[in-house]
């Protein structure tokens, strides 16, 4: 069964049919019919749905993240690339530093209204792909205000540029950390105030 329908398209989206026309070759009911199928299958994702499961929040995450022309996708080779290279000749290179550290600081004045705590940071961060984390749930050695996490790095210089980062960010939440450092691991211990 097939069914007409009629619809009205402003500027943007004309631009972007005329161009999937030109693109794909085919007419416009099929591109039409394709984008509207596409979008259906893909609607929790776009619009962070509440029901979605975890891997259509995640893409919901992602796709807000990247619609917002804040964020861009990076292959982790070129961050150890960068990394490495600011390591060259031992100590990280002191303007790269200073730089590092003027990101971290504006990022602490936006977070300090986003996270009541560094592990809701730390979650943010796992989620971005810096690092992998992992709350301490033995009961072991949480207790009142207190929360341990583990902590995993890609290599030293992640560590290094993320543990670095995350001193610095936390500045405006109700919150102090603690970080012991291992090579590509750390534990971070946070003290809600």
């Amino acid at each position: 069964m097939t069914r007409r329908v009629t619809v009205s398209l402003d500027d943007d989206s004309e631009a972007a049919l005329e161009t999937l026309l030109a693109e794909t070759g085919e007419g416009q009911s099929e591109v039409t019919r394709r984008a509207l199928t596409f979008y259906a299958a893909n609607l929790e994702a776009a619009t962070g749905n509440r029901d979605a499961s975890d891997s259509d929040e995640t893409l919901a995450r992602y796709y807000r993240m990247l619609s917002s022309g804040e964020h861009v996708l990076l292959d982790v080779d070129f961050l150890h690339a960068f990394l490495e290279h600011c390591y060259a000749g031992g100590d990280p290179d002191p303007e790269f530093v200073a730089a590092a550290d003027r990101v971290a600081d504006y990022h602490g004045r936006e977070y300090a209204d986003r996270f009541a705590s560094a592990g809701e940071l730390l979650e943010w961060l796992s989620f971005c792909g810096f690092l992998e984390v992992r709350q301490e749930d033995d009961g072991g050695r949480e207790c009142g205000d207190e929360r341990v996490y583990h902590v995993v790095f890609p290599s030293q210089a992640v560590r290094w540029f993320m543990t670095r980062f995350l001193e610095r960010s936390i500045a405006g939440l109700p919150t102090e950390i603690d970080i012991d450092r291992g090579v590509s691991k750390a534990i971070v211990t946070e003290r809600l105030e």
